[in-house]
């Protein structure tokens, strides 16, 4: 009878135990491929445990989940790993012993992995994150130089002969590229752009995990912001002379820093972030251009978007065990006053020309401390395309033809900023490896 009872208090005891000792769930797991890394999110209500170790031949990254439940969400991972992820070849969900599930992931090649958790922001819980990245990062400026040479290959017609005492406008993958050839007729009203490639870097903001601003159609500003940029490449390609860099091209997250060094690596002219401004009031309209600034906010309304948007770091998912050299460095840089003043000088000729298609927020150039626009060497400039929460503008942003006009008024303030400052040299600060 006494041990009847003493395994029924037992009993009772586990049944009371706190939550804290049961299973962990998997709210949601997701993946963001792409050709710069791609990520792995596991989202929970609690912290999880972990251990993350490699395996050769063949190459397997194994990850050891502490008192975690095998549930619908982890076994759709396997189903979610597709053909065209540049990394990661399939993904294995079990019972490695009990308390402990193992995910294996087969790589497609050695990789650079990161792994690292984070704590509940805006709408998510904790989180597991596992950044897979390639063993050698991509060069943007090799990515460039291949995408020069697809274009020529695919051409039907050969490209025209250069004249005798001019060198061929090839792009090739090195450090500089070549200069372009004489033009055979030049704009009297304009001076000549440059003597060599112009390179704009074109940010499109938020991304993967960070979904931006959302309209009440249920728009998300990372989807804009990417057409959007998208269209701007496409239409800065067509002008000789200039290349545009898509410093990212898919749905997937980047830390502003690591937008800011993308752009240096590619020794980028310009820098250009496009994103679609959202407030806490849906009749707040206009488009509005942003420069970095040394002394503080122009306006309220500037100091709470630059806030807003220096967040993003945090819904993203950086890992900060990496210290980010660029968000990091002071402003008190003489050359960071040069650049500023060159990147006012930009943002007033695309405020005037996106006034020509879409009403101004403000009439004039603002400046905050937003935290993408920090390169110390490059003139750079946030493009709040319109308000994502205004219902009316929000119907305009998911227009292709908008977005095209966007595109060409934000191209046609950066020509006329390089006819008025032709950039025949390009000094550069150096960089932190």
């Amino acid at each position: 009878m006494l041990e009847r009872v003493a395994r029924l208090a037992i009993i009772a005891t586990l049944l009371w135990l706190p939550s804290a000792w049961a299973e962990i769930t998997i709210k949601s797991a997701r993946i963001w491929p792409a050709q710069d890394y791609t990520r792995i999110t596991l989202e929970s209500k609690q912290a999880i445990r972990y251990k993350l170790f490699t395996i050769k031949n063949p190459e397997r990254l194994v990850i050891d989940l502490d008192d975690v439940a095998i549930n619908v969400a982890l076994n759709e991972m396997v189903s979610k790993i597709g053909n065209d992820d540049p990394y990661i070849k399939s993904v294995r969900v079990g019972r490695f012993k009990p308390g402990v599930v193992r995910l294996v992931l087969d790589l497609k090649a050695e990789v650079k992995p990161q792994l690292f958790s984070l704590k509940p922001v805006g709408e998510y819980g904790h989180r597991l994150v596992l950044d897979v990245y390639p063993l050698v990062a991509i060069d943007p400026l090799m990515a460039l130089a291949q995408q020069s040479e697809n274009k020529l290959a695919a051409s039907s017609t050969p490209p025209a002969l250069p004249l005798a005492d001019s060198p061929p406008m090839v792009l090739k993958p090195s450090v500089e590229l070549p200069p372009l050839p004489p033009q055979k007729t030049v704009e009297k009203t304009q001076p000549e752009l440059s003597t060599r490639i112009l390179i704009v870097a074109i940010d499109a903001g938020h991304g993967g995990e960070d979904p931006g601003a959302r309209g009440h159609r249920g728009t998300h500003e990372k989807q804009v912001t990417l057409s959007i940029a998208r269209k701007l490449k496409a239409q800065i390609d067509e002008v000789p002379g200039m290349r545009g860099i898509l410093v990212r091209d898919g749905d997937y997250f980047i830390p502003l820093g690591g937008r800011v060094e993308k752009a240096r690596k590619a020794n980028a002219d310009l820098f250009v972030s496009i994103h679609a401004d959202a407030f806490v009031k849906p009749h707040a309209r206009g488009s509005s251009v942003f420069a970095l600034s040394e002394r503080g906010a122009t306006s309220a309304s500037a100091r709470w978007l630059a806030k807003k948007e220096n967040e993003a770091d945090l819904i993203g998912g950086v890992n900060l065990a990496i210290k980010d050299p660029y968000l990091a460095r002071t402003l008190l840089d003489l050359s960071q006053t040069a650049t500023i003043n060159d990147s006012l000088k930009l943002a007033k000729h695309v405020l005037k020309e996106v006034g020509r298609i879409n009403d101004l927020h403000r009439g004039h150039v603002e400046q905050a401390g937003f935290a993408v626009l920090k390169s110390p060497d490059i003139p750079s400039i946030l493009v709040e395309t319109a308000f994502i929460s205004n219902p009316d503008e929000e119907k305009r942003l998911q227009d292709e033809a908008y977005q095209e006009e966007m595109a060409r008024a934000i191209l046609g303030g950066i020509k006329r900023y390089f006819a008025a400052n032709p950039a025949l040299s390009k000094q550069k600060v150096a960089q932190n490896d």
